[in-house]
């Protein structure tokens, strides 16, 4: 649209250039320029020249639409929108979960500073449907293709209010938001080069990998690549530099997963106990059956004192789901040893104690000495606040053997697979028994996971690439 010399309007966009000529700062898009956050994260820019200008104006969009696909994506995303909201208020903000209902966005939902946009559903593989046919039968059986249909119909929608697209996750988000045709940035959450260069790396996986130099396929390298792109964050050094070597720029600013925990001292209540963090994860029904098979393996574990199970948990599995299987291995119900403890429910068996605490897991997390768990992310978490952790894989469709594997990998063997219930209970006992092995697995898990902080970098660097800020 053409404006006219004399226009008040006119005037207005020439005060707005004047500012932009004064204060644009001459930057190179580098690695250095991730090294001190007090910098500005520009594209490489003529200081004061017009068509820089232009593009500066062009990037502050109306909004920002964030999408994510999973349970741990979720928790990301929720962390960097927290932080943009805190740096920005008035930036509107939507998010599209692709998996699952989103629950975790709900207290910024009902706040009112957040809107959770595009259809509520659930898959039958819980999102994993990339894993087995059977799960992806499954998914396409219950509606899948409708469902992606109307979630990028939401999409589309946003982008052309002016959007600008925050894809959080793997492949699918960073292809829609590459097709979307918005600016777009990408935080590859899932994938890490630490899986396949370390460990023995005989799977012919872990050779295709290496033939590649990075976990990430070569479509994915190109969908980074493209010119909507403003930035590409991953969760690790090494992950970033492979993928720079395929021409990809790719940053690692921090892992927002390890914001808002600490290692505290735990509560008078359970000063005279040892200490166990019980992870089933969140997809049901794999999420009760893991519940029970960990709760089996604390058969095998002998202490001196009572032995307090923390069992944090979010929406899913249900509670009394949880209560029935305890029932059935002999636990009886009790009441709570302190109500600053803020456990729902509390069973004993023995010299046992199982404490189950929905909404509990950034509380809880800190007063462990050792984690059992079949989940992803929350794991994850655990070790990189130094807590050695066993795992115990089951039928899936998440935790299989080989995500076992490939989480230990991941994490450097801050966290160890068990074949049996046996196993689990007598490796439990070891780290229990030997506090510098579990020492030493944590620091690993620490190094790993990174420090916390990520997420206040992430906003920064999504307000000043998408936002001109």
């Amino acid at each position: 649209m053409s404006l006219h010399k004399t226009s008040p309007e006119h005037q207005k966009r020439s005060g707005i250039r004047g500012i932009f000529q004064k204060a644009a700062p001459r930057f190179e898009l580098g690695i250095k320029d991730l090294q001190s956050s007090a910098l500005p994260l520009g594209h490489a820019a003529v200081g004061g020249s017009p068509s820089h200008e232009r593009d500066r104006i062009s990037r502050r969009h109306s909004g920002l639409l964030v999408v994510c696909n999973g349970h741990g994506e979720d928790l990301i995303a929720r962390r960097i929108i927290e932080a943009i909201h805190r740096l920005r208020p008035s930036l509107v903000m939507s998010v599209l979960p692709l998996v699952g209902r989103g629950t975790t966005f709900e207290q910024a939902v009902q706040a009112g500073w957040l809107k959770r946009v595009g259809p509520e559903a659930s898959l039958p593989s819980g999102g994993f449907s990339n894993q087995s046919l059977k799960g992806l039968f499954a998914d396409l059986s219950s509606g899948l293709a409708i469902m992606s249909w109307s979630q990028w119909r939401v999409m589309q929608r946003h982008v052309n209010e002016g959007h600008a697209v925050l894809a959080v996750g793997d492949l699918l988000p960073l292809l829609m938001a590459r097709c979307s045709g918005a600016a777009f940035a990408f935080i590859g959450t899932p994938k890490s080069d630490y899986t396949w260069r370390s460990g023995p790396g005989r799977a012919l996986s872990d050779r295709y990998h290496r033939l590649k130099g990075s976990e990430w396929d070569p479509w994915e390298w190109s969908l980074m690549r493209s010119r909507h792109c403003r930035f590409v964050a991953m969760r690790d050094e090494l992950t970033a530099r492979g993928l720079r070597r395929h021409g990809v720029e790719a940053l690692a600013p921090g892992n927002p997963m390890m914001d808002g925990l600490t290692r505290t001292a735990p509560p008078a209540a359970l000063d005279r106990c040892r200490r166990v963090v019980l992870l089933c994860g969140s997809r049901t029904p794999e999420a009760s059956r893991n519940f029970c098979h960990l709760i089996k393996g604390l058969n095998h574990v002998h202490t001196p004192g009572p032995l307090a199970v923390l069992v944090p948990v979010g929406k899913q599995p249900d509670l009394q789901d949880l209560e029935v299987n305890l029932d059935a291995l002999g636990y009886r119900r009790s009441l709570s040893p302190s109500d600053e403890l803020g456990a729902a429910a509390c069973w004993v068996k023995e010299s046992k104690l199982v404490l189950i605490g929905p909404g509990c897991f950034e509380r809880w997390a800190g007063w462990a000495e050792a984690a059992i768990a079949t989940a992803g992310t929350a794991t994850e978490q655990i070790v990189g606040l130094g807590i050695p952790a066993l795992s115990l894989p089951g039928r899936g469709p998440q935790f299989k053997r080989s995500f076992a594997k490939r989480q230990s990998r991941l994490l450097g063997g801050a966290v160890h697979p068990c074949t049996s219930e046996q196993e689990l209970g007598q490796r439990l006992q070891q780290l229990l028994d030997e506090p510098h092995l579990g020492q030493r697995m944590g620091r690993i898990g620490q190094q790993r996971m990174g420090a916390p902080g990520g997420s206040r970098r992430l906003a920064e660097l999504v307000l000043e690439r998408l936002h001109g800020y």
